[in-house]
């Protein structure tokens, strides 16, 4: 049996299109210690392929049945066989995206049959049509100084990376408001927002992976916009504590963006699912499961054993390579899970260095201030390096790991697999 496909096949031309982005370059390697900056060796930003999903042709076996209580391999392919070259990753890639989908965050639908807005310079409008059904939302864009067009930055609820530090970069910052798109404090079977208007409230698919649904419609709008304003080719995304998880999920899932930054995105978010379940005060599973209906239906079955999960939050993070990620994140609040986060950034980068981006992520949770999504000044330089890479095209990638020691973590305990030498491009 093998699972049915969930996205609308794309064209080749756009997989071929989508993989040039992927360029062979030397292997990055990272010091994952406590405190200490990533190896300088590595790639320069490489460009974010301008298509949603480039494996959508891919097939996807049905995984087999398996208990793991360390990390899966992401470079394990579910028909037994391991990833050898940097242009297997694309279809590995789709087999990752396609079990986060059914087992932890729900059904991602692809582009809808219409959708169309506006960009201006002070709003985005999103109207969207499909499957018999319509909605519509909008977004506020605040400029910079300068002139345009240029690149954005999508912020959930304005509550992220620091916007003055944004701007400052020369990037636009688009709020985008997601419970327009997905409401909190509604019942998994009577969802409500823009998506479940069109999908459904009883829907399975949760409110990470409604919100990034509406990232992806802005996106859209803002391709088909004239570029007078924005640039479609440079968007990037970010937010904190729940709206964390939400830019980690829209990152992971729509390749256009070029640069996300999750900020202490906690249970649901960047956190290894394995590790938050054996970190003492790391919020559970069942609870970040519970408190709103954030992940998908599906991951009910899975709070009180994850180790019968066939993926984890690492295969996500490398989901978004080689594209930028900066992961933020506060050790100083148990509930946080800092520790499971860096494990999942450790495990992530292992997918960077294969494809040869080991520069292109970033982690640091080695801060000072311990008050949730304050805006730290160990971040600020980073953060601008990052979007002068990713979004301008300017300079390198920081490629730094800065590790708490009060939330230390050891990739070795929590792998038996090993990192390949890819050969080829991508």
């Amino acid at each position: 049996m093998r699972f049915r496909p969930l996205r609308r096949p794309r064209p080749l031309s756009w997989v071929v299109a989508a993989l040039v982005a992927v360029a062979a370059m030397f292997a990055a390697t990272l010091d994952a210690r406590p405190g200490a900056a990533a190896d300088r060796i590595g790639t320069v930003a490489q460009a974010a392929p301008q298509v949603e999903d480039d494996g959508a042709d891919c097939p996807v076996p049905s995984p087999p049945t398996a208990s793991n209580t360390l990390l899966p391999d992401p470079f394990t392919k579910l028909d037994g066989t391991r990833v050898t070259t940097k242009s297997d990753w694309r279809c590995r890639r789709a087999e990752i995206r396609e079990l986060a989908e059914r087992t932890v965050y729900g059904q991602k639908p692809a582009k809808p049959a219409s959708v169309t807005g506006s960009v201006s310079q002070s709003q985005i409008t999103v109207n969207v049509s499909d499957q018999g059904r319509s909605a519509s939302f909008s977004a506020r864009v605040e400029l910079p100084g300068g002139t345009g067009p240029f690149p954005a930055v999508v912020v959930y609820g304005g509550f992220g990376a620091d916007t003055a530090a944004i701007k400052a970069a020369g990037a636009a910052v688009v709020n985008f408001d997601p419970y327009a798109v997905g409401r909190e404090g509604t019942p998994r079977n009577n969802k409500q927002g823009a998506f479940y208007s069109v999908y459904g409230s009883s829907s399975s698919t949760g409110l990470l992976m409604a919100w990034a649904w509406g990232v992806s419609r802005i996106i859209d709008v803002i391709e088909q916009s004239d570029g007078s304003v924005l640039r479609a080719d440079a968007t990037g995304v970010t937010g904190c504590s729940r709206f964390g998880k939400g830019a980690f999920v829209a990152g992971a899932f729509d390749q256009r963006i070029a640069l996300t930054m999750p900020i202490e995105s906690g249970t649901a978010g960047a956190p290894a699912l394995r590790s938050v379940a054996r970190e003492s005060g790391a919020q559970p599973l069942s609870s970040g499961y519970s408190e709103q209906p954030w992940l998908g239906d599906a991951f009910g079955s899975y709070t009180g054993n994850p180790a019968q999960l066939p993926v984890d939050t690492h295969e996500m993070v490398g989901m978004i390579a080689p594209r930028g990620l900066f992961l933020m994140e506060n050790p100083h609040v148990d509930w946080l899970g800092a520790r499971s986060g860096a494990v999942a950034a450790l495990g992530g980068a292992e997918v960077y260095k294969a494809l040869g981006a080991g520069r292109n992520i970033s982690y640091w949770s080695d801060v000072q201030d311990g008050t949730h999504c304050a805006a730290r000044s160990e971040w600020r330089a980073p953060l601008q390096q990052s979007i002068a890479a990713f979004l301008h095209g300017t300079g390198s990638a920081p490629g730094a790991f800065r590790i708490s020691p009060r939330k230390p973590a050891e990739l070795a305990e929590w792998r038996t697999w090993q990192t390949p030498v890819l050969t080829g491009g991508g």
